[in-house]
């Protein structure tokens, strides 16, 4: 019989695209430069991985130790098209020879028109649509309730539980979890409501209208629809737990937010740009946001992040209202008519489908030999397990936090999140092999025995 060899990885960015060990994890280098940290950077910034990267690509996050880790994390949902995809990296490089920085409220540029014009093109409404670009997801999603407030006059700001929208005074107090994100740095940001949220696992399988219906009377009950501005609400939530509300919860918000004069903002932060199967989680139930907010996946790594919405919404705030010195950065725009057009062209909203399958398939084939996992949830390559103590709904943070390092020490990089923190979240960039995809997965099965 003749010997078969395994076929050689693929390369990405010089990267071979596999999982390789070369030291223990974390590797001496990463342990040193671990102790630098110690002594320069503010402890409260904290680190999910024990390594440092050195070099990415594609799938693959190299540390400063030669060990290739795969990436199920993708910088919490930035790099979809993967890591220093080629066209984001040529486009950020032409605009590097060009210029900078101009700010574009004093010199604009072309770069920033055009993905205003990208954006208001893809964002979900057949409608007349302007665009703002800012920095970071918090400082889009503090723009929006600024907008909403000029465009309506009035102040109250509606959120829902287990939502999470940023670490700025305004977004931690729209943001429900404590710790980390809000424990002592009150007090916050006035006329902030929270209504609950359609939670299908620990709902009791109330049906989308039904919690919809709970959820307006409390919001008209306790804040009164004539004093709301904004609604707020991820399609899918992120830190929350990747909550997707049952069939009819988000189109009854919105046609309620219609009826009333309220502006429905759809935070697409996290579920944007192709991750969960659509070019935007409005998409799924044809939703129409009067704003939406994005940013992470936007931009391929650089900080971009935009308000996009109704033209006359947009046109509310005086001139000078909005904007910031750094908004709309002439190289994260390039990096971001770059990422577009990835995934566009290789059809990222197809892989993520593909992801969907086969990460979701293999996850369900766990939960049903595994009683600790009480769901598995998500869409495309948002993918989500709900970890409780078997044979019950009791959340399990432990059992969390024991998979994740486990799976950590193998060199996968998977992250954790959940109001209890008992929830394992899976974002591979869509430019993941399927290969990865399995290792990764061969690994995470080990984790759960071994728990």
């Amino acid at each position: 019989m003749t010997a078969t060899t395994a076929p050689a990885p693929t390369v990405v960015n010089g990267i071979a695209q596999e999982r390789r060990l070369v030291t223990a994890i974390p590797g001496p280098r990463s342990v040193e430069l671990a102790a630098r940290k110690a002594e320069a950077v503010a402890p409260a910034v904290g680190t999910t991985m024990p390594v440092y990267a050195e070099q990415a690509g594609g799938g693959v996050i190299v540390d400063v130790d030669g060990n290739h880790l795969v990436d199920l994390g993708s910088g919490i949902a930035v790099t979809t098209v993967g890591v220093s995809d080629a066209r984001v990296v040529a486009a950020v490089q032409a605009q590097v020879a060009a210029f900078t920085h101009t700010c574009f409220m004093v010199t604009p540029y072309e770069g920033y028109v055009a993905v205003a014009e990208k954006l208001n093109a893809l964002a979900p409404g057949d409608f007349a649509k302007r665009s703002a670009l800012f920095n970071s997801g918090a400082e889009a999603v503090e723009n929006a309730v600024k907008i909403s407030r000029a465009y309506t006059g009035r102040s109250a700001v509606v959120v829902f539980d287990h939502a999470y929208h940023g670490r700025t005074n305004l977004t931690m107090a729209m943001t429900a979890k404590n710790m980390p994100y809000k424990h002592g740095f009150g007090p916050f940001a006035g006329e902030v409501y929270r209504a609950p949220l359609s939670y299908p696992y620990r709902d009791g399988g109330l049906s989308g209208a039904d919690a919809a219906a709970q959820t307006i009377s409390m919001i008209e009950a306790q804040v009164g629809a004539g004093n709301v501005a904004c609604v707020v609400i991820e399609p899918i939530q992120g830190e929350g737990g990747f909550i997707e509300p049952a069939e009819g919860f988000l189109p009854a918000i919105q046609a309620w937010c219609r009826a009333h004069g309220v502006v429905f903002v759809a935070d697409e932060v996290q579920t944007g740009f192709a991750r969960t199967g659509d070019l935007f989680a409005s998409n799924h139930e044809g939703l129409e946001p009067d704003l939406l907010v994005t940013a992470k996946g936007i931009a391929g790594g650089l900080p971009l992040s935009a308000v996009t919405g109704r033209a006359e919404i947009m046109d509310a705030s005086h001139a000078g209202g909005l904007g910031g010195t750094y908004g709309g950065n002439p190289l994260a725009c390039a990096a971001a008519l770059a990422v577009i057009d990835a995934i566009e062209s290789d059809d990222l909203v197809g892989r993520a489908k593909e992801i969907e399958a086969l990460l979701g398939g293999r996850l369900r084939e766990l939960a049903a030999r595994d009683s600790r996992i009480g769901q598995v949830r998500g869409r495309g390559a948002m993918i989500a397990v709900e970890l409780v103590k078997a044979g019950t709904t009791e959340p399990d943070a432990a059992l969390a936090k024991a998979v994740a390092a486990a799976a950590h020490a193998q060199g996968v990089v998977v992250l954790t999140c959940g109001t209890y923190g008992n929830v394992l979240r899976f974002l591979p960039p869509l430019a993941i092999s399927d290969a990865l995809l399995e290792d990764a997965f061969s690994v995470l099965e080990q984790a759960f025995a071994g728990a």
